[in-house]
């Protein structure tokens, strides 16, 4: 393991995480606030603790598959560690384990919050929590990637370790280039839909927010109403932008370069925009007896499925107060995600696919078992590593959903706020039902519920592999 490696690029995105709060920081002093000062000294933690990690070069910058996913598990927790020390020295969430909870489920775009009324906190810190959804949505390391000159050694490493999804490519053959084109992509993406929030009367604080939400698919809202106050041109913007951010980035790189077809081709998204179309439909004549119109129950079941398919979080409605056929389509779509190479969270549809045609084989396998069958998707052949890895995941992503389970419930809380409480966080979604439904929030839950689901969260956006890592002994053991 090349530790200086690893010291030297924690410090470096600590210093880029200092950097970032400036951002707050010049909020908190438009609107005149005395958080500025919370900001600052947490500014000056990044800066002495990020400066003492790079002062010495390593020697060696070679990096391997395992230094990827501890550079990555320990990224995301420092991260988390730091950014919640504004909340805490401010007092505006005077428990650490509460300014840690929210600080996680802000960077892993999940979108959970401990907070009874999102109004208490102040401009500043509201600015915080929305971006680190931004932030994190797309990556801190890929974002290290694309902003620092390139690091030497195996950076694909890092890449893969934190990018969402079973198979992660480059856009193109260099990483530095690939981090740069992904997170311009998501930059215009941001600036239309800010544009768009504007040109909707939102007002610019509101629009920087909500914005940053929906592009990290996070949820954190400025309100505790989420969305529900805005006009229904605001949500269906919402609507269809949580659906955009959902899509794998590579099919919008595809569409610059005017491959049409490539782009268009891809069955993972026809699949994903299946999914939303049906579920959709199913909710709206589920509960059209509950709006005037067909219309509007419509608008907002296509609102809620986008929400929680691409794991945002975001609300309308108390979609808590559902009939339980639309309750239970809600907790498949919690678990199913987005597609893999997007900022939302969950399984994700192309693992979804690739079971689904292993399962197809195996079948077929009872029947002839002299036929020699493989995964294909997009008639491309998907490699035996690669079903094999995705039979792993699917294994650990059940033991974690079911260990999580068990210790929430000590909590003595219903089956369905257990349960969704860890469907919720596990899969980066935000809310869940019941005492952890739209309208409530994670407070009652005690520090140990609160510290599970913060690993939750970091397991469902690492993809659990990196902290596996990460707790392995032999990760650590001297040869």
């Amino acid at each position: 393991m090349n530790k200086q490696m690893i010291r030297y690029v924690l410090g470096m995105v600590l210093l880029i995480e200092g950097g970032l709060l400036l951002l707050p920081l010049a909020v908190s002093l438009i609107y005149r606030e005395s958080t500025w000062l919370h900001f600052l000294i947490t500014v000056g933690l990044c800066g002495v603790l990020g400066g003492l990690m790079v002062l010495r070069k390593p020697k060696r910058r070679s990096l391997f598959p395992k230094d990827g996913f501890v550079i990555a598990a320990l990224t995301w927790i420092v991260i988390s560690l730091v950014g919640a020390v504004p909340f805490w020295i401010s007092g505006q969430i005077p428990r650490y384990i509460d300014a840690l909870f929210e600080t996680v489920s802000g960077f892993t775009t999940t979108g959970s919050s401990i907070l009874t009324r999102v109004e208490d906190l102040n401009k500043g810190m509201l600015f915080w929590r929305s971006f680190s959804h931004w932030v994190g949505g797309m990556g801190i390391l890929v974002f290290m990637l694309a902003l620092l000159p390139a690091m030497g050694g195996s950076t694909i490493h890092i890449l893969r370790a934190e990018s969402p999804g079973p198979v992660v490519g480059k856009v193109v053959p260099k990483i530095k280039d690939s981090s740069r084109i992904t997170y311009l992509i998501y930059l215009f993406l941001t600036a239309v839909l800010i544009v768009l929030y504007l040109a909707g009367g939102m007002p610019l604080f509101d629009s920087l927010c909500i914005a940053f939400g929906t592009a990290g698919t996070g949820g954190f809202g400025v309100t505790s109403a989420s969305c529900a106050d805005y006009s229904p041109y605001i949500q269906t913007v919402t609507t269809v932008f949580m659906l955009l951010f959902g899509v794998n980035f590579s099919v919008y790189f595809l569409l610059l370069q005017r491959k049409f077809k490539s782009a268009l081709s891809s069955s993972e998204l026809w699949i994903y925009l299946g999914i939303f179309g049906l579920a959709t439909l199913a909710i709206s004549l589920n509960i059209y007896g509950s709006f005037s119109s067909f219309g509007q129950a419509t608008r907002h079941a296509a609102f809620t499925v986008s929400s929680l398919m691409t794991t945002t979080g975001y609300a309308t409605v108390d979609f808590n107060l559902w009939p339980e056929f639309s309750r239970v389509i809600l907790c498949i779509l919690m678990i199913v995600g987005a597609c893999a190479g997007s900022t939302g969270g969950g399984f994700k549809v192309s693992r979804v696919v690739i079971l689904a045609k292993y399962a197809k084989n195996e079948l077929q396998k009872l029947i002839h078992p002299r036929t020699v069958k493989v995964v294909k998707v997009d008639g491309k052949v998907v490699s035996s590593e690669t079903v094999h890895g995705v039979l792993v995941y699917t294994l650990f992503y059940i033991l974690l959903i079911a260990v999580s389970i068990l210790l929430v419930s000590l909590d003595n809380q219903d089956a369905s706020t257990t349960l969704t409480a860890v469907l919720a966080t596990a899969n980066n979604i935000g809310p869940g039902l019941n005492a952890v439904g739209p309208t409530a929030s994670f407070a009652a839950l005690s520090d140990l519920s609160k510290g599970v689901l913060c690993l939750d969260m970091l397991a469902g956006r690492l993809e659990i592999f990196p902290l596996l890592v990460l707790l392995l002994p032999s990760t650590w053991a001297k040869k």
